[in-house]
Order: structure tokens, then sequence, then C-alpha cells
């Protein structure tokens, strides 16, 4: 492929740019940072997941500088993540410890410290709220005020931390495959690309920075029989989780903060070799992400054991899944055609009329 540099259009670009600072301005409407901080979680969430860059009042900035254009924000975002120094590595965390904002099960009715429902658009008709349009401040501090004044019962027995795990259950009665321990350094894909085969944490790495419609609409596939994983969902998680690094300095790791976490434990069943019989236990496909991402955390439960396990269809070819959803890479080559084709059209335009002078076939 073969591109011609635009040059003597410096003019033209300029005037292109100076529109487009002009289309963000020209209502005369201004939105602080802090407000699309503080009203735009989900769109934050998003962006920051696919950046790979905790920063909610980086995401809103640059949700502000793209005009609301996601992959425009992502793409100022990983630009932005691309500068900065890596100092640390966190230590391992482990999501028994979160704080719980939220935590369901679709395998049990009943579980353990119970099932916390959170703040969620799953319980809502899809219906335009039009009051909205007229809403003002003092409409969102009266609302703000109405809710924060809610009692908790004296006799709530609530807890939102070190809740179990569901899974655990399962494997207390030895319905989960195990495997052998892996303990081995985990790699860091912004480091260093992967090559095929991979390992777990390179995929889990991709799989969670992957663009959300693409791991969603991939594990959508696996569901509708492109793969063979279709799993009950045993837990969803969102919560804040705690991040620690440790230093050299033989004191215990240092507490840097906690982030918002989605984290989501699917179980599919599989046949499995036994001492002299074939028995049915568990696989859990596994999905995280930056934020409150649902959907995403567990479509990509479903797209990593599809990888794990392996198979025929396109959602088992790493190489297919892991080369392609990637946000920044995928909408980067798509746009790209934007880019002058001129030398390699005009070569096939060429082509074409000769051939069709000469009479001849393609």
């Amino acid at each position: 492929m073969a591109y011609v540099a635009v040059r003597g259009g410096a003019e033209a670009i300029e005037a292109s740019l100076e529109h487009l600072q002009y289309e963000r301005v020209k209502d005369g409407a201004f939105v602080a940072v802090e407000t699309l901080q503080a009203t735009m979680r989900g769109f934050l969430d998003q962006v920051m997941s696919e950046s790979s860059l905790y920063s909610e009042q980086l995401a809103a900035l640059a949700m502000k500088q793209s005009e609301g254009n996601v992959e425009e924000a992502i793409f100022l975002l990983r630009a932005h993540r691309s500068t900065l120094p890596r100092l640390y590595y966190s230590t391992t965390t482990d999501a028994r410890s979160m704080f719980v904002l939220r935590r369901i099960s679709a395998s049990f009715k009943d579980i353990p410290g119970g099932q916390i429902l959170g703040a969620s658009h799953d319980y809502l008709h899809r219906l335009l709220n039009f009051d909205l349009l007229q809403e003002t401040v003092e409409d969102v501090a009266a609302q703000k005020a109405e809710f924060e004044a809610i009692e908790v019962p004296d006799n709530s027995v609530l807890q939102l931390e070190k809740l179990p795990k569901v899974m655990d259950y399962l494997r207390q009665e030895g319905l989960i495959r195990e495997f052998p321990e892996n303990d081995a350094e985990p790699s860091d894909i912004t480091k260093e690309s992967i090559a095929f085969p991979t390992n777990r944490s390179q995929r889990l790495q991709t799989l969670t920075r992957g663009q959300t419609g693409t791991v969603t609409s991939l594990g959508y596939a696996g569901l509708r029989g492109y793969g063979a994983s279709h799993p009950t969902v045993g837990e969803v998680r969102v919560g804040w989780q705690s991040i620690h690094v440790a230093l050299d300095d033989g004191d215990d790791p240092y507490y840097i903060g906690a982030i918002k976490l989605t984290e989501v434990e699917s179980f599919i069943p599989v046949n499995v070799n036994g001492e002299d019989k074939q028995v049915v236990e568990f696989d859990v496909g596994y999905g995280a992400c930056f934020g409150q991402n649902e959907t995403k955390a567990i479509a990509m439960s479903i797209v990593d054991h599809a990888l794990e396990v392996g198979g025929d269809t396109a959602i088992h070819d790493e190489e297919f899944v892991l080369l392609h959803i990637d946000t920044i890479e995928s909408t980067g080559f798509i746009s790209h055609l934007k880019m002058p084709h001129y030398v390699t059209f005009q070569s096939k335009l060429e082509q074409m009329r000769a051939i069709k002078r000469e009479g001849k076939m393609l």
C-alpha cells in the first residue's frame, strides 16, 4: 500500500482546525469539565476502560475536547497515557476486599451477604424522561438532599466489605474444574507487543481495553452458536478496589488509592475426564473492566473462556479476536482510508482502463 504525503494544503488544514473549534463553541454554550465528571459516569467509565487510564478528570477533559466523540476521546486519553512514566506495578489485588456498590448473581437467588442491586439502569423503563428538559440546579439539590436523608434501618445487616465470592462455594463442593496454580509474572502488553500464541495475562489485558461494542458483539456471537461457551453469570461485582504498590524498603505495600471496578465470573459446564468416568464440572470465564461496565465485563468472560478452551469458530481464534478488538487500532485503520491513496488508486485505474481498451476480462 502506498500513500502520498499531504502537501500544499497547510492553509486548508489550518482552516479546518479553526472550523472544528468553532463548531464546539458556535452556540455559545459552556460546560465545565467538573460538570461532565459529575454527570457522565457511564461515558467516562467506557473511555477509561478502553484507554487503559483511570482518571475521571482526564476522561471528562477528553470528552469535552472531542465534543462527545467516544473514539476520539479514547484516542486522546490513550495518547496521553503513552507519555506517562510507568513508575510502579501494583501488587496483586483481590476483589474479595472490594467495597461493594453492586453485587448480583444470576446463578443463585440467595447468596451469602445478599444481592445488592446498587445503582443500575437494569430496572428502568427505557422511556425518555422529559422532566429533565426543565431540570434546574435547585431540583438537583433537592433530589440529592432527599436521597441522603434516607436513614439506614437500625436492624440493617447490610455488609459492603469483604464479601465472599459465589464461586468459592462451588469450589468447596468440588464443582469448579481445578488447574495448576500459575504464579508466572504477568506480561505487560503496553510495553511489549503480543505474539501468538499468547498467555492468559496478555489475553485478559487485551480484552479489558478492547472496544466495548466489539467485545460485546463477540460475546453475543458466542451465545448465538459461534462459540462453545454459554455461561450462567455467577457474580457481577461493582465497587471500589483498593490499589497498593510495594517498594524495596521492606515495609508493607503502600495504599495509593481506589478505582471503581467491575468484575464478572461466569460458570460454564464442561465435561471432564474423572478417574474412571466423565463428570461435569464448571469452568470460570473471567471479565474485569475499569468503572461500571457490566455488559462488557460479562461479554469479556464469554470470550475469555472461548479463547481458553479453543474451537473452530472465530471467537475461539485468538489472532482474530485480539487483533481486531482494540479501539485505536480498528478505528485508526478504518480512518486511514480517508488519507490520500492517489498512487494506488491511479495504478488500479490505469490497469482497468488498459484491460478495457484491450477487451480483456479482469
